[in-house]
């Protein structure tokens, strides 16, 4: 089924393209997903449509959000699954997925990222938190690592805190290099995120949350001390349980939230004059 589509059509660089290809992979995504009728699902960047074809095979409808305009003619052509899909061609880093949502349904999202792109594209996508049901997506290993990792370790960094914030995260199944076409030089996993129905932290404002972690994360060999002066005194940093000697990995998302919250409250001169 995949052989008519994957002719002619080499992986560009610049799109980050890697097309999957073993079968197996694509069973047991398929199975994590877990697609049904009754739902609203998208795929970002369907490439050659190695996940489409088996999911668009259970149920009627599919939207697949594709930058490459060669691959959604493609997908518009295809002799099996084209009258069951919504194409949009456009950049899944710019698109509004609210756009897509039916009366009383969340979305279901999934796809294998572009890895040059996943985690800006995952920040523009927590912004639509609150209309997802789950995303399953293919990345590359270290930042499903990253997504996943608990304070205290060393993966624990920026994205951890910001996923965390806003969804329950696991690591679904690992996928070798040799899954794909042309295999890449990293491994990839799979990891699921399901973003919470009552956020267990509440941010006041989460673009102080992710300033917070973008300063503390950016100088992550340094102690908060001197990595957050410009937003605390150390004395603060005490005051809310804090101790101004740990590095940013050490804090917890719930730590990040509340410092947060109150630089919210008490705005430096720096925070107000960005």
């Amino acid at each position: 089924m995949n052989s008519k589509v994957h002719q002619g059509h080499r992986a560009r660089k610049r799109f980050g393209q890697n097309f999957l290809h073993d079968q197996h992979v694509i069973d047991c995504i398929v199975a994590a997903i877990h697609p049904k009728n009754d739902q609203t699902l998208v795929e970002i960047g369907p490439g050659l449509g190695a996940l489409t074809e088996p999911v668009a095979s259970l149920i009627d409808k599919l939207n697949v959000v594709e930058l490459d305009k060669d691959l959604a003619k493609r997908l518009e052509s295809h002799p099996f699954i084209r009258d069951k899909l919504t194409i949009h061609q456009a950049d899944a880093m710019r698109f509004d997925f609210s756009s897509l949502l039916e009366e009383g349904k969340k979305l279901r999202v999934f796809g294998n990222l572009p890895y040059n792109i996943s985690t800006p594209l995952m920040f523009h996508l927590f912004s639509f938190a609150n209309k997802v049901q789950d995303m399953h997506f293919m990345l590359q290993k270290e930042v499903v690592n990253r997504l996943a990792a608990s304070p205290g370790t060393k993966a624990f960094g920026r994205l951890s805190v910001m996923a965390q914030y806003y969804c329950a995260i696991t690591p679904v199944l690992e996928v070798p290099p040799g899954a794909f076409k042309p295999a890449p030089k990293v491994d990839s996993a799979v990891v699921r995120l399901e973003p919470y129905d009552q956020l267990p932290f509440v941010a006041h404002d989460v673009k102080v949350l992710n300033k917070v972690c973008t300063m503390a994360f950016n100088q992550r060999r340094k102690t908060l001390r001197n990595s957050l002066k410009k937003l605390f005194t150390e004395e603060q940093l005490e005051a809310l349980g804090i101790d101004a000697n740990n590095r940013p990995e050490t804090v917890s998302v719930e730590q990040y939230v509340k410092l947060a919250n109150w630089l919210y409250e008490n705005p430096p001169a720096e925070l107000d004059e960005e």
